[in-house]
């Protein structure tokens, strides 16, 4: 934003993405809590297939972690939700933030929006054009290549962290002596 921008207000949009087709299904709310993490989840039942085990990737906010998110998921009619947490700023493990990221690269870091309710109307018209010709999301990289340099960066944050005596590999760190 330059300094002469307008902010003329905020929506969170929720989105999950059928990995194999690309096809995206989405919602707008005002707010992220607990209830509306709730309301997209069953947004997604209403409007998603039924047969499909449903994967669901999130950040480790508070509000996907609420009570009545768990217990509604722990609910028997839910055995198909599986729930996975990703480690802080590890986002990209998820396939629908790089949909996500797509979106804010292409039209709303350029975009004008002078009300909620238009910038929710764009969200719209992008995302339906978008699932008239759905695109699989697909790594870039072969997994092998991910897994080393996952391994390469464990590997240098361990020889890091174990000269400040922090966290190695997530387990504490001994004290090593100063002294041979």
């Amino acid at each position: 934003m330059t300094h002469d921008d307008k902010r003329h207000g905020t929506t969170d949009l929720f989105a999950a993405m059928n990995v194999a087709t690309g096809h995206v299904l989405y919602d707008t709310k005002s707010r992220h809590s607990s209830k509306e993490v709730l309301d997209s989840f069953k947004f997604i039942v209403a409007n998603g297939a039924k047969n499909l085990e449903i994967h669901v990737v999130l950040d480790n906010l508070s509000a996907h972690k609420a009570e009545q998110v768990t217990t509604w998921l722990a609910h028997p009619k839910r055995a198909r939700w599986h729930r996975h947490f990703t480690p802080t700023r590890s986002s990209w493990l998820n396939p629908v933030e790089s949909w996500l990221a797509r979106r804010t690269n292409r039209r709303l870091k350029k975009g004008a929006f002078n009300s909620v309710a238009h910038l929710e109307d764009d969200i719209g018209i992008w995302a339906e054009g978008w699932n008239e010709d759905p695109k699989p999301f697909m790594w870039k990289k072969r997994a092998d290549e991910i897994i080393a340099k996952v391994k390469r960066g464990r590997t240098k944050l361990a020889r890091v962290n174990s000269q400040t005596d922090h966290w190695v590999t997530g387990e504490i760190a001994k004290p090593r002596s100063r002294h041979p």
